[in-house]
């Protein structure tokens, strides 16, 4: 063979190569989970951002429960909340919402902002609070003031909802609060591998780009710390799976 047919030879070969191994690492990072015979109760979390969904082929792929973002700080509200809150639940999935707390408004007042958005049902999931910096305002409180401010939202929250809430926390809000949060379930972010051992966990979001049928692009994925009874005696109230 002649060098400039082995040079393209080669290169071909290099090219194919590199090719598949793209194509198996995207596959292996679009269906990474988690065992779910350990973990069998798989769940999303979604905003507007997913536009419409259908709730019927969501309900149908494998999916158990759903957190709808419902608000954010002290005044702003997901505009597809109302339409997912009532279809998801029409569908079957066990229902909760969340909200994204701000350090730039009172605790009081963003639990105002969420309460009269969420309705008050028995069988819904305990309220969650995303507490996380990314997305978050320029302010950065100390340990004793982000706890205050917390506690408050928490307050009011749980004595509406009658359930002890969920928090949700990055591993950047964690390592800088962890000893300010309450004693509360633990819903933790880890994506594609598991959580660390510093803390237990009712709820795990292990990936943030998958794909699930009835809704168009990408959606993050969760799993429950339980089986299917112990998420129904959560939503009714008792005590998480991982809760400290």
């Amino acid at each position: 063979m002649k060098r400039p047919l082995r040079i393209a030879a080669w290169t071909l070969a290099v090219a194919l190569l590199a090719l598949a191994s793209a194509t198996a690492a995207r596959f292996w990072f679009l269906h990474w989970q988690p065992d779910r015979e350990r973990y069998p109760l798989r769940g999303i979390d979604v905003s507007h951002h997913q536009g419409a969904i259908d709730w019927r082929a969501v309900a149908a792929d494998d999916v158990a429960f759903v957190y709808l973002k419902v608000s954010e700080g002290g005044d702003h509200r997901d505009r597809r909340f109302a339409d997912n809150w009532r279809q998801a639940r029409a569908a079957g999935l066990a229902v909760g919402a969340y909200h994204f707390f701000t350090f730039c408004r009172p605790g009081a007042e963003q639990a105002r902002n969420f309460i009269d958005a969420v309705p008050v049902e028995a069988d819904a999931l305990p309220p969650a609070v995303d507490l996380e910096f990314g997305g978050n305002c320029g302010l950065r409180p100390d340990a004793a003031r982000m706890r205050a401010q917390l506690d408050a939202f928490l307050a009011a929250t749980e004595a509406t909802y009658g359930k002890p809430a969920l928090l949700y926390v990055t591993p950047e809000f964690f390592d800088a609060y962890r000893e300010a949060l309450p004693a509360r379930a633990l819903w933790r972010r880890s994506i594609l591998h598991a959580p660390d051992a510093r803390a237990p966990w009712a709820v795990w979001q292990y990936h943030n780009r998958a794909r699930v049928a009835g809704i168009v692009g990408p959606v993050d994925l969760n799993v429950y710390a339980g089986d299917a009874a112990a998420l129904e005696r959560w939503r009714g109230g008792a005590r998480a799976v991982g809760a400290r």
